[in-house]
């Protein structure tokens, strides 16, 4: 065998080391997770005695963990597996590093949903929770809608997609600022909550859903990397001459991008800092092959909303910073950190 082949094997190696572990980081800090709070803290031992049957919690111990506490790490895990997988897709069909899942608009496209919801009343369900999460769910379908008929356009390039997403942006933004701006105080404070982005919303029953349609889109988001490394690759002339069609497919991945994005911020409000940085993370040790990109950008965002959640949870007991600020606040500046490291390797 060369030496070369020798160099990529040991390579590929490493990287599946690499996830691996940071698998296995992401299963322990869950089950730290499930014992930590604003009440009755566990060590990780005893939180997995529980969790596995080991030993048999009180009756508190059991509300807490198995009611409050693993509906949230469940939804951090999916919501962060989906916002990322997103961030991945859509940074690679559009070949842009910047892009991430609430470029689209989607997410503005909820928190119009949201604002009819909680402001005006207007919503198709007539129940006080489940009317915003419907509204929201349904106005970032209607984005999505749009990105379909956009797609359908012979002449579309890859740029126009995110200039698509910022007018959408722009326009959603100032309606519902308007809304805010004759909102009652209690209106305001619900609207400015939802879009803080939470992980305490969602029942187990929601979290189930959400679980059963983020896992069910997957295998087709993995199932088109080949895909996406043809367009990263050489572009779109490389892309046709391998017999991909990358108007179709752009819009495809678009679209399966946003669906895996709405499903989740109609339940947990605005949360977008994982899309973005777990696909530079991801890149950081796999590099640009979306065969090992998409998976590992997943395990990423699992990690990243856990972390960001537990640390919002335990910084300030009882107090909880919502998760959508956390990201913020500990992911800002690392994701600078790593835009800087990498300036700096290419002068």
């Amino acid at each position: 065998m060369d030496p070369l082949s020798v160099q990529h094997i040991e390579k590929g190696k490493n990287q599946l080391i690499m996830v691996v572990l940071l698998s296995i980081s992401t299963f322990l800090l869950a089950i730290y997770a499930l014992g930590q709070g604003s009440s009755s803290n566990l060590d990780m031992w005893t939180t997995a005695k529980i969790l596995f049957g080991i030993d048999d919690p009180s009756d508190l111990q059991s509300d807490i963990i198995w009611k409050l506490r693993f509906p949230r790490i469940l939804i951090a895990v999916i919501g962060g597996v989906a916002l990322a997988t997103a961030g991945s897709l859509m940074q690679g069909c559009l070949a842009n590093p910047l892009v991430s899942p609430l470029t689209l608009g989607v997410a503005s496209g909820a928190a119009l949903g949201a604002a009819l919801a909680i402001v005006l009343g207007i919503t198709i369900v007539d129940v006080p929770n489940l009317g915003i999460v419907v509204n929201a769910f349904l106005f970032s379908l209607i984005v999505v809608y749009i990105i379909i008929q956009l797609g359908n356009l012979r002449s579309i390039s890859a740029e126009s997609y995110i200039l698509v997403g910022i007018a959408i942006t722009f326009i959603t933004g100032a309606i519902v600022s308007t809304m805010q701006y004759f909102a009652t105080d209690a209106q305001l404070s619900q609207l400015t909550h939802w879009s803080f982005g939470s992980l305490s919303r969602p029942e187990l029953i929601d979290v189930l859903w959400i679980g059963v349609v983020v896992i069910g889109l997957m295998p087709q988001a993995i199932r088109w990397s080949w895909d996406l490394n043809a367009l990263t690759l050489g572009g779109d002339d490389f892309a046709i001459s391998t017999g991909v069609d990358p108007s179709v497919i752009r819009r495809n991945i678009l679209v399966l991008s946003a669906l895996m994005t709405s499903v989740v911020i109609a339940f947990t409000g605005l949360i977008g800092f994982v899309g973005l940085a777990a696909p530079h993370m991801a890149r950081q040790i796999v590099g640009n092959d979306f065969r090992k990109l998409i998976p590992c950008s997943a395990v990423f965002g699992a990690f990243l909303m856990l972390f960001a959640d537990t640390l919002g949870r335990t910084l300030f007991a009882p107090i909880v910073i919502p998760v959508g600020i956390m990201l913020s606040v500990i992911g800002g500046p690392f994701f600078m950190y790593l835009l800087l490291k990498d300036k700096g390797g290419k002068s």
